[in-house]
């Protein structure tokens, strides 16, 4: 019976079902397919025999990996790095979009929000370029320390550093974008409640508490699930082109090694290893955050 309801669905919306097609299409293409390479993290690969001629090598790889002295560096960074920019960058989209939201001019409001949107479409060779030369020694941060008696800091040189300019910038390059989900939630709140709130003399900021945020909570859990999922996702681009020689030893992080490993030094089985046991740490991470959440607040995922 249920089947027969889903198939008089399928054929009462199939307008639907057609405009789905080309996102299901490239999804089975780009994304599931070359799952299929994933079995060369677990043979001995030579690409003059190919993935399934090549010889067996069971877990051999991902021992190799954790047996290495790099290992436990590239994983703590990854987790350290990840988790700074979860839990300092995940409110910053959500109070930006509050503030849109109190905005009376529609004008203004679009003009931030385009401004805000910029840097995300901004290459992250040219957002490293933009910040070295504004943290150069003769930069204009290092300038305003020195003319407040200061002393010049090589902050992309650093260890001590790395972090902190690189989960800033990542916050002004994905501030603005990702608040578009925040903003498009606030626009469903019903102008009703803010009308009721504002006769019982409720100011900005508690209709801000009890209102806006109760009403876009069940978008936030969704985010941060999903936040937790891709907890372990660190790009490689960013990371890599502001590394140095001073700094690897913070700046070395799983997608990074694997590039360098896989890429740079053609061990395509090994690194396959090493993104595979990445990619399972976060599919843990998601099953857990999704769990955590339905017990919490009945709000999940699946």
């Amino acid at each position: 019976m249920k089947q027969r309801v889903t198939w008089i669905n399928v054929r009462d919306r199939w307008q639907l079902y057609v405009l789905l097609l080309p996102a299901l299409v490239w999804l089975g293409i780009f994304m599931y397919t070359p799952m299929y390479g994933v079995i060369i993290a677990f043979k001995d690969f030579r690409i003059s025999e190919g993935i399934m001629k090549s010889p067996w090598a069971g877990f051999k790889y991902f021992g190799q990996f954790f047996s290495t002295t790099i290992a436990f560096s590239t994983i703590s960074n990854t987790i350290i790095l990840s988790m700074l920019s979860l839990l300092i960058g995940f409110p910053f989209p959500i109070l930006f979009a509050l503030f849109l939201n109190q905005l009376r001019s529609n004008r203004y409001k679009k003009g931030v929000q385009t401004i805000s949107y910029a840097p995300y479409f901004i290459s992250n060779v040219v957002v490293v370029s933009i910040l070295s030369v504004i943290l150069a020694p003769k930069g204009f941060v290092n300038a305003m320390i020195e003319s407040f008696g200061g002393t010049a800091k090589l902050f992309m040189a650093k260890a001590e550093y790395f972090r902190g300019v690189y989960i800033t910038s990542h916050i002004w390059q994905t501030m603005g974008f990702n608040a578009i989900i925040y903003i498009a939630a606030l626009a469903g709140v019903p102008p009703e409640l803010h009308e009721a709130a504002i006769m019982d003399g409720a100011s900005k900021p508690k209709r801000i508490i009890h209102i806006d945020l109760p009403s876009i909570l069940p978008t936030v859990i969704i985010m941060l699930i999903l936040s937790i999922g891709n907890l372990m996702s660190v790009g490689y681009e960013k990371v890599y082109l502001m590394q140095g020689g001073t700094n690897t030893t913070v700046s070395e992080i799983i997608s990074t090694y694997v590039y360098k490993v896989g890429l740079l030094n053609a061990q395509y089985s090994f690194s396959t290893a090493v993104g595979l046991f990445n990619s399972s740490v976060n599919l843990l991470l998601l099953v857990i955050a999704n769990l955590l959440a339905r017990k919490v607040s009945d709000i999940s995922l699946f």
